[in-house]
């Protein structure tokens, strides 16, 4: 079995780099020196902490889930506490560019980037996900790096907490702006996917699979779409303006019209039919999407 190494803070990472002792308790910013190589095997990782790293001219290759990615094109990749990742083998050529941001979730805390972290749902995306950035976001979100990185490796003051809080804030921003620069300038792929998923769906309840599995979900379409949860409700937000749950909830509401319709089965008879292990929550959840209950839209059609 591989071996698993748990990171459990930024002195953590310091020691499995080789790298100088952090001058932050909670944060660090830590470059792969050019010229390196590099060979973990099949070593895989873990941490508690956030990790942003922007890959750029690295030649080699980074295990995520059961899928290994190329990174010789440029990306930047988030990683939240938890999640597991395994460095492979490579070599960082001496013109590249690169650099790695781990915080702790305790820097955060009684902050507002504390209260609205969930919302940067990119930290939960596949490493195929990545985001893709030109030269002059690279340059944009660089700068906002090395303004904190000088930060903690100055005296820490009463004003050091907010601004490397903010300036990171300010960097998760920017990668939302880049995050939908990319969902639209990769239009056509994502419609293709939508179409895709609606057939999902359809597929799904034409094989019954809900008598066995219960009411699809995100989770599985995703991994069914080969994509993560996260990113295919994201891009269905931003093609359809409905998240994947959204879609999920609407088509089984539409299915359930039709059955109500075209059959005498009880209300309980329907939500089984459909995949609902109780009647009551197929029952609240078709009064919230059509204003009324299952037997006031019988007894109304």
């Amino acid at each position: 079995m591989s071996e698993l190494i748990h990171l459990k803070s930024v002195s953590d990472v310091a020691d499995l780099l080789a790298m100088p002792k952090p001058t932050h308790p909670l944060i660090s910013i830590y470059p792969h020196p050019p010229g390196l190589e590099y060979d973990y095997g099949d070593t895989r990782i873990t941490s508690d902490m956030y990790t942003i790293s922007l890959k750029h001219g690295i030649e080699g290759e980074f295990g995520y889930g059961r899928n290994t990615y190329d990174f010789r094109e440029g990306t930047l990749t988030f990683m939240a506490p938890g999640q597991v990742m395994i460095p492979g083998k490579g070599s960082i050529p001496k013109d590249s560019e690169n650099w790695n941001i781990y915080f702790h979730p305790d820097l955060i805390y009684g902050s507002p980037l504390g209260a609205n972290i969930d919302e940067y749902s990119f930290f939960d995306y596949d490493t195929a996900e990545a985001l893709h950035i030109s030269d002059e976001e690279r340059l944009t979100l660089t700068e906002l790096v090395w303004k904190i990185k000088k930060e903690i490796e100055n005296t820490i003051d009463k004003h050091s907490q907010k601004l490397i809080v903010s300036n990171l804030e300010l960097i998760l921003d920017y990668c939302l702006r880049y995050y939908d620069r990319q969902f639209y300038t990769r239009s056509n792929f994502h419609q293709d996917l939508v179409a895709r998923f609606e057939k999902l769906l359809k597929d799904y309840f034409k094989k019954e699979m809900q008598l066995d599995k219960g009411l699809p979900t995100v989770k599985y379409c995703g991994e069914a779409l080969g994509i993560s949860p996260n990113y295919l409700s994201d891009l269905l937000k931003k093609e359809t303006d409905r998240s994947a749950q959204d879609h999920i909830h609407a088509f089984v509401v539409d299915k359930a019209k039709h059955l109500l319709l075209s059959s005498d089965d009880s209300v309980k008879q329907v939500a089984y039919h459909l995949g609902f292990d109780y009647s009551q929550h197929f029952s609240k959840l078709f009064k919230a999407k059509t204003g009324m209950s299952p037997m006031e839209f019988r007894t109304l059609n």
